[in-house]
């Protein structure tokens, strides 16, 4: 399953106790102090792995706690640090305060670390409180709570290019033709119900990361259909590329469907119109969908450099398409 969205409440350990404690040694009042230090909380950490790539090993495990420090022992041993707790999160994860909605931390590096929560100190042993006026003291003090705090986890999935276009559009299959993986590809609408990513893999060995997400409908801003769910996954791309379907059988308008697909993604977000785009119209082997791409390229007012007819079922066109991706996207990543 994949999960791009989790509450968690974090507790970091809390600190071990001192403890009173006496040696036993001959001239020395009650045999002088000997309680050890508690040992220190563990700490909670939050590290990038890409490796990772959805939130769901949280789906279930909504509370997580670090180990507690040990208490002190005799002899002024001083008490077993508590093991620090690593979780884990997939490149692109958003850390927000789940009571203020404040932007805590954002994940964007592989192998970054951060300390959410700190292990609460260890408390003193009676060794420590031992003065030339006051050789045997009887005071110790506890170990300090360790920091909690709940926290919501959003994941953005940071990939190169985006895929946008409606239910059925052919996405999943263009996906597979690009990146050659097996995604579930089925003649009804929604086949895609989480995101799905593909790398590109050129002759050079030179790599791009593809995403495609569930189809958008109008007024996916608004949380119909799929909604906005997974929109926030394709924020992050560099480059779009907008799939559009020549489907002279359902009276659909190709151009209407490709200004309906951007004025949802200005509706989510604005800035997501000032990315470099690609426009490819799908299924041109069918029939009477040469005069659909045809009436399109008369309204397209972007360069026509950018737009593409294509067949991912049959493989037309894909090397074009996919030399284009190349270019744009690896000149954007260049540029930022």
């Amino acid at each position: 399953m994949f999960v791009d969205s989790v509450t968690l409440q974090l507790s970091a350990g809390k600190g071990g106790n001192g403890v009173i404690a006496w040696r036993r040694e001959k001239y020395i009042p009650k045999g002088g102090p000997a309680g050890g230090d508690g040992g220190i909380g563990g700490s909670v950490y939050l590290v990038a792995n890409p490796q990772v790539h959805s939130l769901e090993d949280y789906r279930n495990r909504r509370i997580l706690k670090a180990e507690n420090g040990g208490q002190g022992g005799a002899n002024q041993c001083k008490g077993k640090n508590g093991e620090h707790l690593i979780v884990t999160v997939p490149l692109g994860t958003l850390v927000r305060n789940a009571a203020t909605q404040e932007l805590l931390y954002d994940f964007t590096e592989p192998g970054q670390k951060w300390e959410i929560c700190t292990g609460g100190k260890g408390g003193k042993g009676n060794c420590r409180f031992k003065t030339a006026t006051h050789q045997a003291p009887f005071v110790c003090t506890p170990g300090t709570a360790g920091e909690e705090i709940e926290i919501e986890l959003e994941l953005k999935l940071i990939a190169d290019v985006g895929f946008v276009g409606m239910p059925n559009a052919g996405k999943s299959t263009l996906i597979s033709a690009l990146a050659h993986i097996e995604v579930k590809i089925a003649p009804y609408p929604f086949t895609t119900l989480r995101p799905n990513l593909g790398i590109v893999e050129f002759d050079d060995y030179s790599r791009i990361l593809i995403a495609d997400i569930p189809g958008i409908i109008q007024d996916a801003h608004e949380d119909k259909g799929l909604g906005f769910a997974f929109l926030r996954h394709i924020e992050r791309t560099s480059t779009l590329v907008y799939l559009i379907e020549l489907a002279p059988y359902q009276d659909r308008d190709p151009f209407t469907e490709f200004l309906m697909l951007r004025k949802e993604l200005e509706a989510y977000n604005p800035e997501m119109l000032e990315k470099p785009f690609l426009v490819a119209l799908n299924k041109i082997d069918q029939d009477e969908t040469q005069e659909l791409a045809a009436s399109f390229q008369k309204q397209y007012p972007y360069d026509p450099s950018t737009l593409f007819t294509i067949s991912a079922r049959e493989g037309i066109n894909i090397e074009n398409l996919k030399s284009a991706i190349r270019l744009l996207a690896q000149r954007e990543t260049v540029r930022y």
